[in-house]
């Protein structure tokens, strides 16, 4: 890996609450303060495309994210999302040629002191750099195939997809 890309669109990860009656907003990406404090070993440079929940993106922000993607000419995605439409817009990613990307968020903000997002990242950096080409989830300590996975929202983890 040369660089990683890392292209964000807004979700629980960078939300700032404001109030005990739950007002958030998206904030400014997370992720570039996090690879500094971890003083990553590789070029890296964050593209936000969007600061919005997952719960509001749509058909043509996912278009956009897949432009972005197809537009760069580096191969190594890492793309924070909102995790309520995660799979969604890695379907919407899939069959991009000689590109790895990996979507990954976090289930509590990462300002919060109990959240998920260090871990997630991490997970994600190292998933990255090492799966073959194609579009991942890297959540809750696991990599995903999107078309295996989903949210449990009752249980606010990732888990395999039951077959019907």
């Amino acid at each position: 890996m040369n660089k990683l890309t890392v292209l964000t669109t807004g979700g629980t990860i960078d939300k700032i609450y404001f109030d005990d009656k739950s007002d958030y907003q998206v904030g400014e990406p997370e992720i570039g303060r996090i690879l500094r404090l971890m003083s990553v070993a590789f070029e890296w440079e964050v593209q936000p495309l969007m600061r919005k929940d997952s719960l509001h993106l749509d058909a043509s922000d996912r278009e956009a994210i897949r432009e972005a993607v197809e537009a760069s000419p580096d191969s190594h995605f890492l793309i924070t999302h909102g995790t309520d439409t995660m799979v969604e817009t890695a379907s919407a990613l899939a069959g991009l040629a000689d590109k790895v990307i990996v979507l990954t968020g976090a289930l509590n903000p990462a300002r919060f002191i109990d959240s998920d997002a260090v871990f997630n990242i991490g997970c994600a950096v190292g998933a990255v750099q090492l799966l073959q080409p194609g579009t991942w989830i890297a959540m809750n300590g696991r990599i995903w195939n999107p078309a295996q996975v989903r949210k449990n929202r009752d249980a606010n983890r990732f888990e395999a997809r039951q077959e019907s």
